[in-house]
């Protein structure tokens, strides 16, 4: 499986994979799984670990997860190859739909709630992690996430940036703010989907996130929340704009 580091163990799903709570298995594995698409962990074409590892980081039956997988698959969110090279493949995602799509998802959503609550999680990472200091391996963690969105070609972009806005929010000590983090990131990747890329807007989010690297390494908290608290908002700026 070839996906960019972010875990403990430089696996980018650890945020995310956790064992479920006994009595609703099948559901919560599935509501994991769903989030492990949605944020691009895994990219389009790669395969998602095998049945084994992901039963087991699930706390699952394999019976259950082949349950789960099957209903993925019938969603035509990911497919199922045989032989030696086989397992369970990602499909790469379709063009998000524009302006039109847009307003069909954020029907379903409440927008301003998810866009405040995202605020809140990820100023209040960005703040714990400032003020409570990242160690040596922590700190370059965090610079290679940032380094790897420079580098990005323009079509992983939002995978590479979210995996910075992840890797922030693991690091700031708090699995629970973790989970909520990336189930609110991954119905604003929802949104962001259906609009297109703006060479001049990713300018302007690169500039903030190596300001807000840098105020995180320096250990300046309110700097960090600062710079964070504006970075949400050019996003919230961008949704709004699309739906007026």
């Amino acid at each position: 499986m070839s996906v960019d580091p972010v875990g403990e163990a430089g696996d980018p799903l650890t945020p995310v994979l956790r064992p479920v709570r006994a009595g609703n298995g099948f559901e919560e594995a599935l509501e994991q799984i769903l989030q492990v698409l949605r944020l691009g962990l895994v990219p389009g074409g790669e395969r998602l670990p095998a049945e084994r590892e992901l039963a087991e980081r699930l706390g699952i039956s394999r019976v259950t997860l082949r349950e789960v997988l099957k209903v993925l698959q019938d969603q035509g969110l990911v497919q199922a190859r045989r032989g030696r090279y086989g397992g369970t493949f990602v499909l790469p995602r379709t063009d998000g739909g524009g302006q039109d799509e847009l307003r069909r998802r954020v029907a379903g959503v409440d927008i301003e709630d998810v866009l405040r609550f995202r605020e809140v999680l990820e100023v209040g990472a960005a703040g714990l992690c400032a003020a409570h200091g990242l160690t040596d391996e922590q700190a370059e963690r965090l610079r290679a996430a940032l380094a790897r969105t420079h580098d990005a070609p323009l079509a992983d972009y939002r995978r590479l940036d979210t995996l910075l806005h992840l890797t922030l929010a693991e690091l700031c000590g708090s699995p629970t703010l973790t989970a909520q983090y990336a189930a609110v990131r991954a119905t604003v990747n929802d949104l962001l989907d259906c609009i297109p890329l703006l060479v001049r807007n990713l300018e302007h989010s690169q500039r903030q996130h190596t300001a807000l690297v840098e105020a995180v390494l320096d250990g300046d908290a309110d700097g960090a929340r600062e710079i964070m608290r504006e970075h949400c908002a050019g996003t919230a700026a961008l949704l709004r704009g699309f739906l007026t």
